[in-house]
Order: structure tokens, then sequence, then C-alpha cells
């Protein structure tokens, strides 16, 4: 299927490593011209030669902090600059400090704000300028599973997260007439850096190995195992292409990162080794039941 998106231009944000960087190679073997961002130059640097070399596509590396507004400004005018028009926006940044609800201190409050939902509203604004002017465009916006479900230390990636949600939300209605069409993708168990980072975490405090908690990351998926970046960065590539021109507004959890409580009889993987009482423990009891309660990673 042709994804009408040969000479396309896409900015994407966070592209030098996990779903950034898939995206952008998606993008750019799907004939797309691809502008990349982040913060580290020589990182940055290795990630669009091997795009260009993989590809034969033009690629402008340009590194800079994506926190910080006038980087986003830089960003956008250096693309159409460079290219003449902008007609993907795929808005990924990193990830809000890990912190739960009572303990987040206001430096990670701070930083979450600016990272996890500001970010989205200073690209759109500065892209969809350009956007308009040539009749059209995609915006896609890399959230995370926190937007369904509740993850330890992740609290602030919840409450920004669902921010962007009702941002793109209101942002798909006032400017879909226009051609502009605003969608977000939400990761669930997609193995990156971050993710691997959050397992660690959440495996200390549990006392299993990174191994462990990454196999009971897995088990608990509707799919029985962990996603690799370029799974979500297909779906990023469609909702970017002309084959997506009727879809808007929409938030899409790529590979539930949780069984549904409806799945059939005889297909539960094994309970996660976090969730099973160690020798000389009992379970937490709620209402006579010793049963210990699920560990979510």
């Amino acid at each position: 299927m042709d994804l009408e998106l040969k000479d396309k231009v896409a900015v994407v944000g966070g592209a030098s490593k996990g779903l950034g960087r898939a995206c952008a190679e998606v993008l750019a073997e799907e004939g797309a011209r691809v502008v990349v961002c982040s913060r580290t130059q020589a990182d940055l640097d290795r990630t669009a030669k091997e795009i260009r070399e993989a590809t034969g596509t033009d690629v402008l590396a340009l590194a800079g902090d994506l926190d910080n507004h006038q980087t986003i400004r830089d960003l956008i005018a250096a693309a159409t600059s460079r290219f003449g028009r902008l007609d993907i926006l795929v808005n990924n940044s990193g990830g809000p400090p890990l912190a739960r609800a009572l303990s987040a201190t206001e430096e990670q409050w701070a930083t979450a704000l600016q990272r996890s939902l500001l970010f989205f509203a200073r690209m759109s604004r500065e892209a969809i300028p350009h956007m308009k002017r040539q009749g059209g465009g995609r915006i896609i916006n890399i959230l995370a599973a926190t937007v369904y479900q509740p993850i330890p230390n992740l609290a602030l990636s919840g409450v920004t997260r669902l921010g962007v949600v009702a941002f793109a939300k209101s942002l798909a209605d006032e400017v879909g007439r226009d051609g502009i069409l605003v969608n977000n993708v939400c990761p669930g168990s997609i193995l990156t850096d971050r993710m691997r980072s959050n397992v660690a975490a959440r495996a200390k405090e549990l006392g299993v190995s990174l191994e462990q908690g990454l196999a009971d990351r897995a088990a608990e998926t509707a799919v029985g195992r962990i996603g690799e970046p370029r799974e979500l960065a297909h779906l990023v590539a469609f909702l970017a292409s002309g084959k997506s021109s009727y879809i808007t507004g929409t938030t899409m959890l790529r590979a539930s990162a949780w069984r549904s409580p409806g799945a059939r009889p005889g297909s539960e993987p094994p309970e996660p080794a976090a969730n099973r009482p160690r020798a000389g423990q009992r379970g937490r009891s709620r209402g006579g039941d010793e049963t210990p309660r699920p560990a979510r990673w």
C-alpha cells in the first residue's frame, strides 16, 4: 500500500534513539524527508547518517533541548527554510521525572509540565501556520499508556499526558477544516531505554531482577510479549499518511499493557513472580482475601 509520503517533510522530536528514531526511520523508508531533533549532537548525527545511508533520504539533524521554547521555534524555522514546507509533526519528547503523586516535588512538577504538556502545545503552535498555508498536515503526539492506567512512579506522566489528550481533541476540532489532522498514540509495553529504566526502578522496589521485571511486564500484555519501537512507528506512519484522511482527535493505545479482565479461561499466562508472596510472607489482606494484590508494571 502506498502511504503517499514520498517527498513529504516530517519533523520528529526525540529522534536520536527509541521511539523517535524508529518513527524517523519508517517515515524515511516511505520516502519522506525527515528533520530529527534531540539533545545530544553526536547521537543525533549518527542517527541521521544511518538513516541517510539506509534510505537515501534527505535528513536534517538539529540538536537542542526541546524543553526550551526557543529551540522549538528554531527547529520549525530551520525545517521550513531547508525544505520549504512542513507536512508531518511527530511530537515526541523525553518522559517526565519518575515520581509518585504524593511525593513529587515542585521542581519535578515544573519539569513535567514543560516537557510533557507545554512541549506539545508549543510544537503544534509553531507548525500549524505552515501547514495551513499549504492546505493541510498531520500532527501525531506520542504519549504513554498512563493515559489509560496508572503505573507506579509515573503519576506525572499520567497527569500531563491526559492534559495533552484534552489539548489534542480541542486542536483537532479547531484545525480539521484546514486539512490538519491531530491524533495521539500511546505506547504500551514497547522496549526502549525509558521503559527499561521504569521497569528497573519498579523491580528494585519489588526486590526482583530487571530480567524478571521485563518477563512479568510481558506477561501482563494482551499479546504476551514486549513490543519493538518499529511496531509503534508503523502506526505513526499510517497516521501521517494520506490513507488516514478521516481520522482525527483520536487516542490509540498500541498493544495494551494489561490483559482484559475478560480473557478466556486457560489463556492466562503464569502469575508474575513479583505478585507471588515470598517464603514466610502472607499476602495483603482485603476483607479476608489473603491473595496478594497484583503488582502493576
